[in-house]
């Protein structure tokens, strides 16, 4: 679920991102695929930590 969420969460964010530096459609697209991307990897890292720590 971890790694679901930061998907999104970076997808949103990203997008938002390259809207607010005046990107256009592809300059969005990229941001948000990048940036998902980068958070879905953390929320991995995330997902393993807890997972060592827990179980």
């Amino acid at each position: 679920m971890i790694v679901i969420g930061g998907l999104l969460i970076g997808a949103v964010f990203g997008a938002f991102t390259a809207k607010k530096r005046g990107g256009s459609v592809a300059d969005i697209l990229q941001y948000g695929t990048v940036y998902g991307i980068g958070f879905a990897l953390l929320g991995l890292v995330a997902t393993l930590v807890l997972d060592r720590m827990f179980l």
